[in-house]
């Protein structure tokens, strides 16, 4: 399975994912939107993953590649090729599918426990994740369910936490791919300038002890499994 994935920021990359891809023997590439590089065909990757950011994606002003990344991914879900998108690329996937995107009731920041919906359980993707489970989450925005997708997972902050799109496209919005050294590279860039609500965040202390990395971890493997068996 050849793996792709987009990149928006310096500091925030695909954490376990490449690591379980390069276990596989899995081919791995990458574009840095942020640094300008150019957007692959869509016929040279199996699976697409869009990661984070700390942009909005509707700021198309101060980050002009978002319009083309935009593009491409509805080019890539089009073509027949297998999409997940973390957190703002779950967001990128809901806008391109015609759900809207808005502000969150409050920011959501930290380990929180992430619950399956009643119509997870009769998706095979979900049938080895846990019904309650706790990974991270980094975000201010929320999408809405694309039509014809399916409603996955929910937390007390976020209703909306993923859908999955006939079957082979995933949008998630919390992290179930980050690393020791993720979560130190995403404070350190990000965490002084949290504004809002602090009820969703946690103290840095509480996020630096990444407790519950490797059990978010498996949940990553077992997503990147159901791909590998599409």
């Amino acid at each position: 399975m050849r793996i792709h994935s987009l990149l928006h920021e310096p500091f925030e990359d695909t954490g376990y994912i490449r690591i379980w891809a390069e276990e596989k023997g899995h081919p791995f590439s990458e574009t840095l939107l942020y640094a300008g590089e150019p957007l692959p065909d869509t016929g040279d990757f199996d699976l697409l993953v869009i990661m984070g950011g700390s942009m909005n994606i509707y700021e198309e002003d101060k980050f002009p590649w978002l319009s083309g990344e935009k593009a491409f991914i509805k080019s890539a879900i089009d073509a027949g090729n297998k999409v997940l998108g973390i957190c703002l690329g779950g967001q990128l996937i809901a806008d391109v599918l015609g759900a809207p995107v808005r502000k969150n009731k409050y920011p959501e920041v930290g380990w929180f426990s992430v619950e399956k919906t009643a119509d997870a359980e009769k998706i095979p993707l979900c049938r080895g994740i846990p019904y309650s489970f706790t990974v991270f989450q980094w975000h201010g925005d929320t999408f809405g369910i694309p039509d014809e997708a399916i409603n996955l997972f929910r937390s007390s902050a976020c209703e909306n936490q993923g859908f999955i799109y006939r079957g082979r496209v995933l949008g998630l919005q919390f992290h179930p791919e980050m690393m020791e050294e993720n979560l130190k590279s995403l404070t350190e860039n990000c965490y002084d300038g949290l504004e809002g609500d602090r009820t969703f965040i946690q103290p840095l202390a509480e996020i630096l002890k990444g407790s519950n990395i490797r059990s978010a971890n498996v949940v990553m493997i077992l997503i990147l499994a159901y791909f590998e068996g599409l």
